[in-house]
């Protein structure tokens, strides 16, 4: 009989304590009113709409533990057929600053984009958001020298300042593995250990705008960088080839 009074009241405890956390959390995020938004989303070199871009909205809150700013979800749409949007923000209570997310494809990399709420109010049913294509470009690395057979080769590349960790994801396709070894996101970069490195880089970098590729080469123990800069272009099959 004990047993179960405890039980029921270690129970009823524990609820208490659900709902008073619940009932701060609930309380921490009491909206503030409504705010009706428009505008569009357009690529940055055409100026055309972009369709069906889905956008998420983000509170950044102030963390009680760490007085930090962290994102809650404040709501979500999409674009239309041309690229344009019209939206009825919940305000969350106490939030200054919002972010708003752009979900990345295989078009556009994902990008967020921080406005205060003065400047919502600002301009409520103009607001314009420009983002950034991707184009496709192949990299192919040859070894055409015969000695020495210990070369290492590293490989890294940026673009419109963007170091290639942060842009699109890549894939490898390594013909080198009988005598060579490949070390995928080493400290300098993709690295190439051996003779036999003849490959492929295969990723996206940002259209109508400067990528700057660079090779390491460490043979002898010297070592030899060289720089390439390309400006890739929308929908074409841009490639750079390094030979050495």
């Amino acid at each position: 009989m004990r047993k179960t009074i405890l039980c029921r009241t270690l129970f009823i405890i524990l609820i208490a304590f659900a709902l008073q956390v619940l009932t701060g959390c609930f309380n921490s995020l009491r909206t503030a009113g409504t705010l009706k938004i428009a505008g569009k989303v357009f690529d940055e070199n055409t100026k055309k709409g972009i369709p069906l871009k889905h956008v998420i909205i983000q509170g950044l809150v102030r963390s009680r533990n760490n007085n930090k700013l962290e994102p809650v979800e404040a709501g979500q749409f999409s674009t239309d057929s041309s690229g344009c949007f019209s939206y009825s923000l919940k305000k969350i209570k106490g939030v200054k600053n919002y972010n708003f997310c752009f979900v990345g494809d295989s078009d556009y990399l994902f990008t967020t984009r921080e406005m205060t709420l003065f400047d919502l109010h600002s301009n409520p049913k103009f607001l314009w958001f420009s983002l950034s294509r991707l184009a496709d470009i192949t990299i192919q690395i040859m070894r055409n020298s015969k000695i020495p057979v210990g070369d290492t080769l590293s490989l890294s590349w940026e673009s419109d300042g963007v170091y290639f960790w942060f842009l699109s994801p890549y894939s490898v396709n390594n013909f080198g593995k009988t005598e060579g070894s490949f070390a995928p996101a080493s400290g300098m970069g993709l690295t190439w250990i051996g003779r036999n490195v003849n490959s492929t880089v295969i990723t996206k970098v940002f259209a109508d705008k400067k990528t700057k590729i660079s090779w390491e080469l460490y043979r002898n123990g010297k070592r030899q960088v060289f720089i390439d800069t390309i400006t890739c272009k929308r929908d074409f099959a841009n490639t750079v080839n390094f030979m050495y």
